[in-house]
């Protein structure tokens, strides 16, 4: 008998820690429930206050989870098996997850902040009304360069990146739609653009570029140009201005030819649990007092018009990173170009790479 109640005994403590593991694990996996909101996100893109003060508004418990590229959040929202109730998808991405049937349609009526965001940044061609989702950064591709190291030259277009005296002073980032799109900006054809022989004429320019080609990187491009290792780099706006912040000799334009408009918008994947506490937390950063504290902490734009009056000014009316309206008119966001023409658009940028060596 007493070893009968053992053998009990035994299965009832490993059935509970199984069920203490599954709970666990779930937690870790991005488990959600009416008091819990998982977020996934790029890393260090949020003000931590910010998570803090919002738990304490609401009681809900955050849990905040990180990727570091969008076809890898899309690849673990597809699988289904994790829960995320709030995702942030850059602009390209979000027309693909609405393909993939991947979001949830957002209840506006829900999001009494959402008239704070610039009706410039709402509407747009990957998401129609803003149905699925909501602005969060955004930003432009352009240069940085260091003028103390070009003479004092300053440059103000894609095509002054082909002069002679840059030779093997120019970094790019390692992005066929960034390079790509410089190539034809250059020759005044859209980013977007799928005609073949625009593209071949792209091609063979940005060869043409390869002398003045330092390297084509990743995340070092900002140390690279603090530290005077390079003069010249196409980069993003966000990245600009964290290195303009600790480097004065560096300085930021967007070519008068044109260039990207990107964004980063609050989304809801279709595996929410929480679907009001998401709706809560996307509220909660569109106030405009906690859309300033973020944009001054991750050091990107802001797309919510009132929280410019709540920045510093020097950073409210920096047109670099807060060009007018006539400014990005001439931007373009990335289209969905669709498997087949993205594969050509990384086939023709690999080339160009190839090139090089």
């Amino acid at each position: 008998m007493k070893q009968l109640v053992r053998v009990f005994a035994t299965i009832f403590i490993v059935a509970f820690g199984l069920m203490f593991l599954a709970a666990r694990l779930n937690m870790t996996e991005g488990y959600s429930g009416n008091n819990t909101l998982t977020i996934y996100n790029w890393g260090d893109y949020i003000d931590p206050d910010l998570i803090k003060q919002f738990e304490k508004e609401t009681g809900i418990k955050v849990i905040y989870q990180t990727f570091d590229s969008n076809e890898a959040m899309m690849t673990k929202i597809s699988q289904g098996g994790t829960t995320f109730d709030v995702a942030v998808p850059s602009e390209y991405m979000i027309s693909k997850m609405k393909e993939e049937h991947l979001l949830i349609p957002i209840d506006h009526s829900k999001l009494p902040n959402l008239k704070y965001i610039d009706p410039r940044f709402m509407d747009l061609s990957f998401d129609p009304n803003n149905k699925y989702s909501i602005p969060y950064f955004w930003g432009t591709v352009g240069i940085a360069y260091n003028s103390s190291m070009l003479g004092g030259k300053k440059i103000t277009n894609w095509n002054d990146l082909w002069d002679k005296d840059l030779r093997n002073q120019i970094l790019l980032v390692d992005g066929a739609r960034e390079v790509m799109g410089m190539g034809l900006n250059s020759l005044h054809y859209s980013l977007n653009d799928t005609n073949e022989a625009h593209l071949q004429e792209a091609k063979k320019k940005l060869a043409s570029l390869t002398p003045n080609v330092k390297a084509i990187i990743g995340d070092e491009i900002k140390i690279l140009l603090a530290n005077r290792e390079a003069a010249v780099g196409v980069v993003w706006s966000g990245e600009a201005a964290e290195m303009i912040s600790e480097n004065k000799e560096l300085n930021y334009v967007i070519p008068k030819e044109g260039s990207n408009l990107w964004f980063d918008n609050m989304v809801i994947p279709k595996t929410a649990k929480n679907i009001d506490g998401a709706h809560q937390f996307i509220n909660f950063m569109l106030d405009p007092k906690h859309a300033a504290q973020n944009a001054e902490y991750i050091g990107y734009s802001t797309p919510n018009k009132k929280a410019l009056d709540y920045l510093p000014k020097n950073i409210a009316n920096d047109k670099r990173f807060y060009p007018d309206p006539e400014t990005t008119k001439k931007l373009e966001v990335y289209e969905n170009l669709g498997k087949s023409m993205l594969a050509h658009y990384n086939e023709l940028f690999l080339e160009f790479k190839m090139h090089r060596k």
